[in-house]
């Protein structure tokens, strides 16, 4: 039960032909009490859908992850439904990770892949996907999404987050006339700036900052508010979970809570460090989903539309490089995928780096990472917030400080990283001879992966802002020298 694709060629699957038959049978059944006939009745039913997503929220600082925020909307959804601890985005940026949800396309290949991008002419959305199976579509809140053909979601919204009363009146227009819903209810929180919430809960001294952190008063004063933000998103989730139980959906639908790649605290968003790209992922489904299970199969956001489609009852489409989930979520298999991909560009983007192009592959125990062009300075909106200009100021004296700052804005060529021994990704093992091996496999098949994407590297890089949206009918391209020049240096890295 796959939802085909190019990403399959990634999924180096060993199970027996016994096994895989096992597999379709029990898939069968599934979709037939998911998708498909309800046999007491005669009737066809379909399940609800809701999608819940946060805005630059590291996965581990929710509570059921370990974190510090309190969230007991979300804790509690995790004993009713199944946590995920290895989800990851393509993308760390939110405009190019929402094309890649509602597209199932990884960004370089749906052409959304700088941020403030737009899709590619042509390109099909789930609105597209789930319309003709009988469904209204919706999004409330925060967009980014690029051109509105390709996206034709029925919206709402309060300034860039959901919009609690009108999701009200849909989800009812939609049990009164029988019609199966999919929302994406889209939080633009802990986004900063952090102003919402209750940063009063958290006491700035007592905080524990990650072991990447350099330790500054500025740091933790913003972590509280950081914190309170994600509060703040988690009372969001807690009001669309009790619009199903006022309208007494929630036993057919299935909600998928996400937080959306890391902070914009460094090391987080913008790169693509397990920090930047890993995602919380929480899924319900009564009745379907075991209540507190945890899996760690490795899931991919672009594997969220091809799920729909198949518990909506349809066959996703080959183009599509997610996979369903559906097998996960029932327990039929423990696992997904062998590898994760990620891509980062700062071309184009707020105080950006004018070309820093950086891809990375991720299995189970390493992740790869291939920096274009390490001879250019890192360089985000994070490099002149007041925490990194903090940080800068206590590395003019304290060697720690020193370090992690110049690790910020200065990545080697490649980086190789023991993700089970060092899930900070500190210790680089590119460079030492007894791991040659593992990293020329990891590279071989993100090239093998860029290749099926059409990601020709630094001239994709230097292509971004072409792919932004306020760039879409204008012919943006560097000068030929320019390019030249940079593809040059690019090269002597590789």
């Amino acid at each position: 039960m796959t939802g085909g694709g190019s990403a399959t060629i990634f999924d180096e699957r060993n199970d027996s032909m016994k096994r895989r038959e096992f597999l379709k049978m029990a898939a069968a059944g599934a979709l037939a009490s998911m998708g498909g006939i309800s046999f007491g009745t005669g009737k066809k039913t379909k399940p609800n859908f809701v999608f819940i997503i946060a805005d630059d929220c590291t996965f581990r600082d929710i509570g059921c992850y370990g974190g510090q925020a309190h969230t007991p909307n979300i804790d509690k959804l995790a004993t009713e439904g199944m946590r995920f601890t290895q989800c990851f985005q393509s993308a760390p940026m939110c405009s190019p990770t929402r094309h890649n949800i509602y597209t199932g396309l990884y960004p370089v290949k749906s052409g959304a892949y700088p941020n403030h991008t737009f899709a590619k002419d042509g390109t099909k959305s789930v609105v597209h996907y789930l319309k003709p199976l009988g469904y209204r579509v919706a999004l409330s809140g925060k967009k980014h999404i690029n051109p509105p053909e390709v996206f034709p979601f029925e919206y709402s919204g309060k300034g860039n987050n959901p919009d609690f009363e009108a999701l009200d009146k849909f989800v009812s227009g939609c049990k009164d006339s029988g019609t199966p819903f999919c929302i994406f209810a889209c939080s633009n929180e802990p986004h900063s700036p952090w102003n919402k919430g209750d940063a009063s809960r958290y006491d700035a001294a007592k905080l524990k900052l990650p072991p990447y952190f350099v330790d500054t008063e500025e740091t933790r004063e913003n972590m509280t508010r950081y914190l309170a933000e994600i509060t703040y998103y988690d009372w969001q989730v807690g009001q669309a979970l009790a619009l199903l139980d006022k309208h007494t959906l929630a036993d057919n639908t299935l909600v998928i809570v996400v937080s959306e790649q890391g902070s914009s605290f460094p090391f987080g968003k913008w790169t693509c460090y397990d920090t930047g790209l890993q995602s919380a992922f929480i899924a319900r489904w009564p009745g379907k989903i075991e209540p507190g299970t945890v899996s760690d199969a490795m899931i991919e956001y672009i594997d969220v539309l091809p799920t729909y489609i198949e518990a909506a009852g349809d066959k996703p489409e080959a183009v599509l490089d997610g996979k369903s989930l559906l097998p996960v979520l029932t327990g039929e298999t423990k696992e997904h995928k062998k590898y994760v991909f990620g891509e980062m560009t700062t071309r184009g983007i707020n105080n950006g780096s004018d070309y820093f192009g950086i891809r990375s592959i991720r299995s189970r125990k390493f992740k790869y990472v291939w920096n274009f062009t390490p001879e250019m300075q890192f360089r985000n909106a994070c490099t002149t917030s007041r925490i990194f200009k903090s940080w800068q100021e206590k590395a003019e004296t304290d060697p720690d400080a020193a370090e992690k700052v110049r690790r910020y804005e200065h990545r080697p060529g490649e980086e190789l990283y023991d993700i089970t021994k060092d899930p900070y990704e500190w210790n680089n093992l590119a460079d030492k001879p007894q791991y040659a091996t593992i990293k020329a496999r990891m590279r071989r098949r993100l090239l093998d992966w860029m290749k099926a994407m059409g990601d020709k590297g630094q001239q994709t890089e230097l292509e971004a802002l072409e792919h932004q949206y306020r760039n879409r009918n204008k012919k943006t391209q560097s000068s030929p020298r320019k390019r030249q020049k940079s593809q040059k240096k690019a090269a002597q890295t590789r």
